[in-house]
């Protein structure tokens, strides 16, 4: 995506609450700190770590640009990438995958920077592997790259090949990844991918009606492996506006996505509705709109806004302890 047309959706960084709905339910005032579901997220450029609805304190991060935290499923790390070179394509940017301690120590570097490295999340199978998405140098398309916590820039492994694409979203206790992906001689779809430590991965293929009619972005599993949240944009021309976040039941045996419901979206102009994630007790979702954080809980269907500067930008929320 272009990043003026991001800039776009996201200038309005005091939108008001109130342009704002999930499934035509009103928006609450601020959800309170007794509900203590902690998040680490981005806020101009910087990290945090904090429970959701109460003003930040000193940052993780500061005087660079850190995207994408993602929290370990144990040991309280978390995996962002950092942006190295800019570009006014996303695509094209520069960027290095970093690991630092959820308190703000222990940062360290896992790549050269020398690569466009998107999207890291964490491996569930209790190993704490980061793995994330790598730009082909040819040809188009991304491969899955895994590192290893205190690895040093080039100790990472390809676990998928050059000649097709694959995006990892998310991955299972059971060590399957779920991706987007056109495997060989397969379609474009959705996939539980088991990796073959070094050698050709298995390809499950995940039936999804909404596939069919248009893309999923930013899948995010919950922490019983029983549901999914992500970004739903209708047709297959890339734009991030008037996307619809959905919730859906998930079903790893069966390999199916199926009872959608949909919970936010846009209301009249143009908001960028993005990156839905799980809390750790998987009773609600937080997600970004219109440069804020907000916060749908299952059992009542209400929304609430939980970022607390106005004029600030808010992106990329990740709850505690759920590797996307």
């Amino acid at each position: 995506m272009k990043q003026h047309a991001r800039r776009k959706f996201i200038k309005n960084a005091g939108l008001a609450a109130s342009t704002v709905f999930a499934a035509s339910i009103c928006i609450l005032p601020a959800v309170g700190a007794e509900e203590k579901h902690r998040s680490s997220y981005y806020k101009d450029g910087e990290l945090h770590v904090n429970i959701l609805g109460t003003p930040e304190e000193k940052p993780l991060t500061t005087g660079h640009w850190d995207f994408k935290p993602s929290w370990s499923k144990t040991g309280n790390k978390l995996v962002f990438f950092r942006r190295l070179v800019n570009d006014k394509e996303v695509s094209n940017w520069k960027t290095a995958i970093c690991i630092i301690n959820v308190d703000g120590t222990e940062f360290h570097q896992l790549t050269d920077g020398t690569h466009t490295d998107f999207n890291q999340t964490w491996t569930r199978d209790g190993t704490n592997t980061p793995i994330w998405n790598r730009k082909k140098p040819a040809g188009g398309g991304y491969r899955v790259m895994a590192g290893k916590i205190g690895g040093k820039p080039g100790e990472e492994i390809a676990l998928t090949g050059k000649a097709y694409h694959t995006w990892g979203f998310t991955c299972l206790t059971d060590g399957r990844i779920l991706v987007g992906s056109t495997p060989p001689k397969q379609k474009r779809g959705y996939y539980l991918m088991t990796p073959n430590n070094g050698g050709a991965p298995k390809f499950e293929r995940i039936q999804c009606e909404l596939d069919k009619g248009g893309v999923l972005a930013r899948v995010s599993l919950s922490t019983d492996e029983t549901k999914v949240c992500f970004e739903y944009q209708k047709g297959f021309k890339k734009s991030v506006s008037g996307r619809t976040l959905y919730l859906a039941d998930f079903d790893a045996q069966k390999l199916t996505m199926t009872n959608f419901k949909p919970f936010a979206n846009e209301a009249g102009k143009p908001i960028w509705f993005a990156y839905p994630r799980w809390t750790k007790d998987q009773s609600a979702i937080v997600y970004q709109a219109g440069g804020k954080l907000f916060l749908y809980t299952l059992a009542d269907g209400s929304t609430r806004k939980v970022s607390t500067d106005d004029k600030a930008d808010y992106r990329y929320p990740h709850g505690e302890a759920t590797p996307k």
